[in-house]
């Protein structure tokens, strides 16, 4: 089930925080909803487990996809694709103009995903991940 995260779910945030701690540290999603108006997250679940989520900004006529991530068990089991479905269901319903993101060009099968669903590369930020060259993409909805 795909459902957006709502900023005083604790108990659902304390457990995204959980289920991936490689990209979130404890209380980072409550600041980041506190800090920034812009943020929203998508969550995937399978019998009340979070396995999947995207953080995007919703910034008037365009969204960016900040995070993107699976649990690795849960991988290739079509989850981010129905993700990436809900996502671009929102962006269809806001009338949003475009979509950006920014990946690891190390990062294959999020690359993969990105172009199976018409991102292009539009720049490349050199050195930008700890020596590894970031990709920055864009989507045009228009």
């Amino acid at each position: 089930m795909i459902t957006k995260l709502e900023e005083n779910n604790t108990v659902k945030i304390k457990e995204l925080e959980r289920n991936f701690p490689k990209v979130f540290k404890n209380g980072a999603i409550k600041k980041d909803f506190k800090e920034n108006p812009y943020t929203n997250y998508l969550i995937y679940e399978v019998n009340n487990k979070i396995i999947g989520f995207i953080n995007y900004y919703l910034i008037y006529e365009r969204l960016e996809i900040v995070n993107f991530n699976v649990l690795e068990s849960f991988q290739n089991q079509k989850i981010g694709s129905k993700l990436m479905d809900a996502f671009f269901k929102i962006a269809k319903d806001k009338n949003i103009k475009n979509i950006t993101l920014e990946v690891r060009k190390d990062n294959e099968k999020a690359l993969h995903i990105y172009q199976k669903y018409g991102f292009r590369e539009v720049a490349i930020r050199k050195k930008y991940y700890q020596g590894i060259d970031g990709i920055l993409m864009e989507k045009e909805m228009m």
